[in-house]
């Protein structure tokens, strides 16, 4: 019998490569601003504690649900939803650091941009896959 690719696993595994991929470079950058006094933690300019330590500590969810959507684990549909509404709760706390005037660079501007887009589509998408697979199984 030929070997038949399933679209659906390719979809999962090329989310779950950008979820990893995406933590690790979140960790990495928000752990040089955060622990060291180099070049990276002066380039930071007025960023804002409370998004970089989120982004931070949220770049390990981001590879856990990456490992999940891997192996094809029901959680990690619903944790990708639980991170996407969590980015858009600190992207609301930051129009208020701003709001009342706080410092902040236009950078974390698009960076919480960038992850309110990705996570909602990764979330959307694992959704709409997680109810065709429900569907096909009856």
């Amino acid at each position: 019998m030929p070997y038949k690719i399933d679209r659906l696993s390719i979809v999962f595994k090329m989310m779950s490569l950008v979820a990893i991929v995406f933590g690790l470079v979140t960790i990495k950058a928000g752990g040089m601003v955060l622990f060291t006094q180099g070049e990276a933690h002066q380039a930071a300019g007025n960023y804002v504690p409370f998004v970089l330590w989120f982004n931070f500590l949220t770049g390990f969810a981001y590879i856990t649900v990456g490992i999940g959507l891997w192996l094809q684990r029901s959680w990690a549909a619903l944790f990708s939803l639980v991170i996407a509404i969590l980015i858009l709760l600190v992207f609301i706390a930051l129009g208020v650091h701003i709001y009342a005037g706080g410092a902040y660079e236009m950078r974390t501007i698009g960076a919480m941009s960038m992850r309110s887009i990705i996570w909602m589509g990764i979330a959307l998408i694992t959704f709409i896959i997680g109810r065709h697979h429900s569907r096909s199984a009856d």
